[in-house]
């Protein structure tokens, strides 16, 4: 049939739909973070709890963790990313898991002897509890008083423009924040593409906290 508007309409044309929450790049989702400030109300976070509203995406990254679960994540130009967990990552998919995580601080060491300190079979990534500045983490992943092995994956992360494999090694550390928990990612990064040093660049530190499918609504 003949169109006065031509073929912009085409389903071919329109941006795809990322992940469990059907979300494209360019997209949005609205963020209620009514319930996690009410539990974490009373205690002190590592940084200032974050603001719920509009979060614009822009870039998506996917990586299969195993038979079972996809791990989906949502990036947004305030070094904040909004991660899920389900089945397969298709939209719609059941949502397992799904928490927001903010950039915190990143440490880049200088030498081997440092990336030892951080990542050897010594280090402090994977060892039970993380100290940092003061504030005391246990180490989520991992069962045993030694140091446990890190959760190494490839996430495929595309910005709309650029695809991107990126080496992930990391490590996940909680603590009791009120009535909910405080959750600290430390990760390492190498991007393949670019035949980084088998060390990654830097150790980045996320703060994060789970939220409710509920709470995270496409717009």
């Amino acid at each position: 049939m003949f169109s006065l508007f031509g073929n912009k309409d085409k389903p071919e044309d329109l941006p795809a739909e990322r992940g469990p929450l059907g979300v494209a790049i360019g997209g949005a989702v609205e963020i209620d973070i009514l319930s996690l400030h009410a539990d974490a109300a009373g205690a002190t976070p590592g940084m200032a709890l974050p603001e719920g509203g509009s979060f614009i995406v822009v870039a998506f990254g996917e990586a299969r963790l195993d038979g079972e679960t996809v791990l989906s994540r949502y990036y947004d130009e305030d070094d904040r990313l909004l991660q899920t967990l389900s089945a397969t990552g298709r939209p719609g998919d059941a949502i397992q898991d799904i928490s927001l995580y903010s950039s915190w601080d990143s440490v880049v060491p200088a030498g081997r002897a440092e990336w030892d300190r951080w990542s050897g079979p010594s280090g402090l990534i994977g060892q039970p509890s993380y100290d940092a500045d003061g504030i005391l983490f246990e180490r989520y992943w991992g069962e045993g008083t030694g140091r446990a092995e890190l959760v190494e994956f490839v996430e495929d992360v595309d910005d709309g423009h650029r695809k991107r494999a990126i080496h992930q090694t990391c490590m996940l550390y909680a603590r009791p924040l009120g009535a909910t928990q405080e959750m600290l990612l430390i990760n390492i990064e190498r991007d393949i593409a670019e035949r980084a040093s088998r060390e990654g660049g830097s150790v980045e530190f996320m703060l994060g906290y789970g939220l409710s499918p509920a709470d995270v609504r496409r717009v």
